[in-house]
């Protein structure tokens, strides 16, 4: 029996794959090259990096082509899906909020309606913390009301949810949708906060700060939201929703200065307006994904950003 990874040569699906890999896992790949986040080459050396760990079987393919998902689960005993594939990130949501929903709702309904018209009844879901929207009450708790999204992407995310409660109740099975809170490390997309920082640092070149400093991530460090990721394979019941974060709230003005201190220069800072659709905090309560799938977060964000920029300079200098 096979886990069918949804967007596996994307960031957080390559990490989750080279886990399974080391596990003894039998996996198969379905991704799409799709290119609005960044370039084919980039996940192309995903999947390179993550042979070493191992040998898959790799399906270039779209979540929204039938056809293609029902060959794959015809060809492949797959017990266990887990659908990390998306268009991600808030901001670039705003002006494509077609796309966003064609992906990710489309997508994913289809990614259901296949599964279980083949016999699979377990899956883990990728969710976002985008979901609580601008919440103000903290740490933002899974029984938190999610009715108030503020971008396309964070509507969408919500949404892949709803469609898959209502798939547990029309069908039953094993559903576990996971809230990741602000993932970083190494092979993190290119223009997110932190990759973007430290590569514009590197270069003496200013860095974005959108707003006065203050607003504040729950950044959680790649290996940890893997551990988390392996811990719902592990234990699902029922349909389920989880937070995983990091467990430490830091403003933007100190992920700058922990940045700076990391890559041995100053930043260079040009402050911006708040974007519409970015929210002020994100801080995740963790203590049901601690209790139920064994969570713990344990790297540190100066330990991280360390291994970040390590794996940073190797890269750059190739």
């Amino acid at each position: 029996m096979s886990i069918l990874l949804t967007g596996g040569a994307g960031f957080i699906g390559s990490a989750c794959l080279v886990r399974l890999l080391s596990k003894g896992k039998r996996v198969v790949v379905l991704d799409s090259f799709e290119p609005t986040l960044y370039k084919r080459a980039l996940k192309e050396k995903h999947l390179k990096w993550a042979r070493a760990y191992g040998d898959f079987d790799f399906i270039e393919g779209d979540i929204r082509d039938e056809d293609r998902l029902q060959a794959v689960f015809a060809k492949h005993s797959i017990s266990v899906v887990l659908h990390i594939a998306a268009i991600a990130g808030v901001r670039p949501s705003i002006s494509q909020p077609d796309l966003y929903v064609d992906v990710n709702l489309t997508g994913t309904a289809l990614l259901l309606k296949v599964a279980r018209a083949h016999g699979v009844e377990k899956f883990v879901l990728a969710s976002s913390s985008s979901v609580y929207g601008g919440n103000t009450k903290t740490p933002f708790s899974e029984a938190d009301p999610v009715d108030a999204p503020i971008s396309p992407y964070a509507a969408t995310k919500r949404s892949m949810e709803l469609l898959a409660k209502t798939d547990h109740h029309l069908h039953g099975g094993d559903i576990t949708c996971l809230r990741f809170f602000t993932v970083y490390g190494p092979r993190q997309r290119p223009q997110m906060a932190i990759h973007k920082f430290m590569r514009l640092i590197a270069q003496d070149k200013p860095i974005p700060m959108f707003g006065d400093g203050t607003s504040a991530r729950d950044y959680t460090y790649i290996d940890d939201i893997v551990s988390g990721v392996m811990g719902a394979i592990e234990n699902l019941d029922g349909y389920r929703i989880y937070n995983l974060g990091g467990d430490q709230v830091v403003s933007l003005r100190e992920l700058i200065d922990e940045i700076s201190e990391v890559v041995g220069r100053k930043a260079k800072i040009e402050q911006l307006p708040m974007p519409p659709g970015d929210v002020m905090i994100t801080y995740a309560d963790i203590q049901q994904a601690s209790k139920d799938l064994g969570y713990k977060p344990e790297t540190s964000l100066k330990s991280g950003l360390r291994k970040m920029w390590a794996w940073y300079q190797t890269v750059s200098s190739n």
